[in-house]
């Protein structure tokens, strides 16, 4: 398994990967920690999609991501075009040391939630209705437009949704210069649920992993 999770990837290009964290339990030092699993997914020039790697650290620190990010590029990770996440800035900013020149897409399911999080409840469910319409516009012209709807529309009855809204629009559209038959896949960490629940199936066998060892290891 240490093989496989440390493979040469410099066979293959990866221009989309995704990119995710997940929290755990672990025992370490004597103690019960909580530690992130990183994780990345590639999407090579076939279109397949498998998972790059994954590695235990501190999930909340710029230093760890940056060293994930490191670990991938001396494997052999190349031609990175767009990378998909959540919006941590300590992960943002280690994709753009990393990445240079590559884009980035924040995932729209992450956006959504913490856009309807700022929102009144009894308006979440219009705003869901009306954001979704942003999100699948066919370019990126109409979903400037729907975005200046949104805005006129709920401005006054969700000031914090929309500016939220607002200010993260660019980074949730990156996605709409690539061709539209690949934007589904790619405007979302979704792709990602799958691995998640498997670690967390995992997780609810063991309880709390014995060491970050055990851990990559029963999760691999």
């Amino acid at each position: 398994m240490k093989a496989w999770n440390e493979r040469d990837l410099s066979e293959k290009e990866y221009p989309f990967i995704l990119v995710d964290a997940l929290v755990i339990k672990v025992r370490k030092g004597g103690r019960v920690r909580s530690q992130s699993v990183l994780m990345a997914c590639g999407v090579n020039r076939d279109g397949y999609r498998e998972v790059l790697g994954l590695m235990i650290g501190d999930g909340e620190s710029e230093a760890t991501r940056s060293e994930f990010f490191d670990w991938l590029k001396k494997r052999g990770l190349k031609g990175v075009d767009l990378v998909v996440s959540d919006d941590h800035r300590w992960l943002v900013n280690a994709i753009m040391i990393h990445f240079q020149g590559a884009s980035w897409q924040r995932c729209q399911t992450h956006f959504t939630r913490n856009i309807l999080e700022a929102c009144p409840k009894s308006w979440q469910k219009q705003l869901h209705a009306r954001l979704r319409h942003i999100f699948e516009a066919p370019d990126i012209d109409t979903a400037r437009l729907l975005l200046e709807e949104v805005v006129q529309e709920f401005e006054a009855v969700a000031p914090r949704a929309t500016e939220r809204l607002e200010a993260g629009f660019e980074d949730a559209m990156a996605v709409m210069a690539l061709p539209e038959p690949v934007r589904r896949r790619l405007r979302t960490t979704n792709a990602m649920e799958r691995l998640n629940r498997e670690i967390r199936q995992r997780e609810r066998v063991v309880g709390i992993f014995p060491n970050e060892e055990a851990a990559l290891r029963l999760i691999r």
